[in-house]
């Protein structure tokens, strides 16, 4: 059973910075891409960012370019997101998603997995 678990999310005033994190148990990372995605009010959810099984490869949504890194680190089974700059409509519940093996994990599609989620609220 793969369990996701996400920390970091919070409230923060816009330009401000958070740090995300995400622990996932029941198969080990390495083989797999990794991602986050958003669901903010009202809204469907939305590819925020995405990293390769190698982290060689990232892939981001146009809102978080420049903003927004994603990193992994496969011997703590653990994939980050470092969001920047953060605005009042980057408030959403922020998931961690585990992609399905050897995808690229550039796409929705590529993602079976995803946690509860965190919240993050970015006041102006």
């Amino acid at each position: 059973q793969v369990q996701l678990v996400e920390s970091g999310g919070g409230l923060v005033q816009a330009g401000g910075s958070l740090r995300l994190s995400c622990v996932q148990s029941g198969r080990t990372v390495s083989n797999y891409p990794m991602g986050w995605f958003r669901q903010a009010p009202g809204k469907e959810r939305e590819f925020v960012a995405g990293i390769s099984w190698s982290g060689g490869s990232t892939y981001y949504a146009e809102f978080g370019k420049g903003r927004f890194t994603i990193s992994r680190d496969n011997a703590k089974n653990t994939v980050y997101l470092q969001m920047n700059s953060l605005k009042p409509e980057d408030t959403a519940v922020y998931s961690c998603a585990s992609g399905k093996r050897y995808s690229s994990g550039r796409y929705a599609d590529d993602y079976d997995y995803w946690g509860q989620g965190t919240q993050v609220t970015v006041s102006s």
